[in-house]
């Protein structure tokens, strides 16, 4: 995975609630074993019509909007575990999701995929919707090691909680097994130190 340290971004908001995982990748999608092509079809019976032709009204067919910073409702990422849900996320271009609540089976599944799941106050979502609202260019700071989100210009700031395991694994770019094979040589000191034979191991 590619590390992720800051993100300096516009974003594209959507401020609808309860965003489940078949919206965001629907079922007849799912047949494909790996990880690309599913950025196409990223909430696509809300971005398509039945005829293929993109619906003007949905916002990621809006040419005011864009970036890598997906800005969603409460309770996004709810229904069934897809992990498809991430991959599509991340391969139509986002870095960051930010929202007030994330269901957890879907946090986990873009923690594993490079997708950072940026959980903000319900007021701060506020406030971040108005921003986009009053000038779709502004933009929004993301530091994974701070552990910081701020609206570009204003000022405006908040913390965001993320689990230490999985920050280091953002930071640096390791999937499970990377951050594994970081540790080799840590383990193989470990199994040649005495104190492994004092303790049994």
């Amino acid at each position: 995975m590619e590390p992720f340290k800051t993100l300096l971004s516009t974003a594209v908001p959507l401020p609808i609630e309860d965003v489940d995982t078949d919206q965001i990748i629907p079922a007849r999608f799912l047949k494909a074993t790996t990880r690309e092509g599913f950025g196409q079809n990223l909430f696509r019976d809300w971005r398509f019509g039945n005829d293929g032709t993109p619906k003007a009204d949905f916002v990621l067919n809006n040419p005011l909007y864009s970036g890598n910073i997906l800005v969603a409702g409460r309770n996004f990422g709810c229904g069934s575990s897809r992990e498809h849900a991430a991959w599509a996320i991340h391969d139509y271009g986002f870095k960051v999701v930010v929202s007030s609540f994330f269901a957890d089976i879907f946090r986990g599944n873009a923690l594993n995929n490079g997708l950072l799941p940026v959980q903000v106050s319900d007021a701060f979502l506020h406030e971040i919707f108005s921003a986009i609202e009053r000038d779709p260019a502004s933009a929004l700071r993301v530091d994974l090691q701070s552990q910081k989100i701020e609206i570009a210009g204003s000022g405006a700031a908040e913390t965001f909680p993320i689990d230490p395991y999985k920050k280091i694994c953002l930071l640096n770019g390791y999937d499970d097994i990377d951050y594994l094979l970081s540790l080799k040589e840590t383990i193989e000191k470990f199994e040649q130190s005495p104190d492994r034979v004092t303790l049994g191991l």
